[in-house]
């Protein structure tokens, strides 16, 4: 039995060595990242229970890149057998993601001003996998008090340390295959970083937000933020290397509008 259970506890081990890094590390990789934009607009003061607003409106773009796409850096995985062994090709670093198409993928669009009235969060978790010894998604929202579900599908240990600013911090180990954490962000906050402390490679980023209006592009650089209510509203394209823009766009009634955004190189 005790040659059952030395596995286990050698990986908790090991999990709780990599929890109890040195801080000067964190806070140096804190200190070089993207400065978090202004979230989005703090929740409502407390008042009677209302039913969330809604509408029909649909904000659709896609984030174009403009100059010369930064060159891939190889993700060298040779640290860990399981890691090396999940692919059978190359795999590359997720912070500049240029389309074929010459437009971006991940980054995160979102509703940063204009929203009003009251959205519960769905009780539908968001899922963040660890996959191939990467995060997936790399970006995504989140709506505050929605559940996270993190998963690890490797057989490797994975430590998974969110790093917010306004948020709670959190850092866990997942040392077996398919072990599930649910974790809830409370106040919203954008960005909100990730990182496995075991393998320096993997980040990911999320935004936290009190309303559901935000999308992230896809491997055509195009997003669609849906069921807007009649509204002036700033919407703002964020990327993890070249920072944020913003555009104000005007809906009514079941129209949909487009709101394009473009990144230089």
């Amino acid at each position: 039995m005790l040659r059952r259970l030395t596995p286990g506890l050698l990986a908790l081990a090991f999990v709780l060595t990599f929890a109890a890094c040195g801080r000067k590390e964190e806070e140096e990789e804190e200190a070089a990242a993207p400065k978090a934009t202004t979230s989005t607009a703090a929740a409502p003061a407390a008042a009677p229970a209302a039913a969330p607003a809604t509408g029909g409106a649909t904000i659709t773009g896609k984030v174009a890149f403009s100059g010369t796409a930064p060159a891939l850096e190889q993700i060298k995985m040779e640290a860990d057998a399981f890691c090396k062994g999940a692919h059978s090709a190359p795999v590359y670093t997720q912070d500049v993601v240029v389309n074929g198409n010459g437009t971006l993928q991940w980054v995160l669009v979102y509703v940063k001003e204009g929203v009003t009235g009251n959205y519960p969060p769905s009780a539908a978790p968001v899922t963040l996998d660890q996959k191939g010894c990467q995060y997936s998604p790399h970006i995504f929202g989140i709506q505050a008090g929605q559940p996270l579900k993190i998963v690890n599908s490797d057989g490797t240990l994975h430590n998974i340390h969110a790093l917010p600013k306004v948020n709670a911090e959190f850092n866990i180990g997942q040392p077996f295959q398919k072990m599930e954490t649910i974790k809830k962000f409370d106040k919203p906050e954008v960005p909100l970083r990730f990182k496995c402390d075991v393998h320096k490679w993997m980040g990911a980023y999320c935004g936290v937000f009190n309303h559901p209006f935000f999308a992230t592009t896809n491997d055509q650089g195009t997003f669609e933020i849906k069921n807007l209510p009649p509204g002036n509203y700033v919407i703002e394209a964020w990327q993890e290397k070249y920072g944020a823009q913003t555009q104000n766009v005007t809906v009514s009634g079941s129209e949909t509008k487009t709101a394009d955004f473009s990144f230089k190189g």
